[in-house]
């Protein structure tokens, strides 16, 4: 059964940094089957960062240049970078695998 564990959200200054972690188990681990998105308060859902064939990783406008997203294929773990975070970030982060699984979702509160 695959189970995804989020951790690494918090409160954090504005300014701020946050590196999240996505561990996943009961499956082979692979970055480019992960996506992480962002549900802010009275906000859909909405698609944070996300591996492309051949193109590297698509980011939302919002974060480009700010988030970066990565993986550990020994730690079976993906990781979204987050950094000079702003209050707009706030919002509760989920990631996403194989086009099935999501995490429970963590919060950053970006807030001075």
């Amino acid at each position: 059964q695959v189970h995804l564990v989020e951790s690494g959200g918090g409160l954090v200054q504005p300014g701020g940094s946050l590196r999240l972690s996505c561990a996943v188990s009961g499956t082979i681990f692979s970055i480019h089957l992960m996506a992480w998105y962002r549900q802010a308060p009275g906000k859909q859902r909405e698609l944070v960062a996300a591996p492309t064939r051949g193109r590297g990783i698509n980011y939302a406008e919002s974060v480009e240049g700010r988030f970066s997203m990565s993986g550990d294929n020994a730690k079976n773990t993906g990781y979204l970078q987050m950094s000079n975070l702003k209050p707009e970030d706030t919002a509760v982060y989920y990631c996403w695998y194989d086009g099935n699984y999501w995490g429970q979702g963590i919060q950053v509160i970006v807030s001075s």
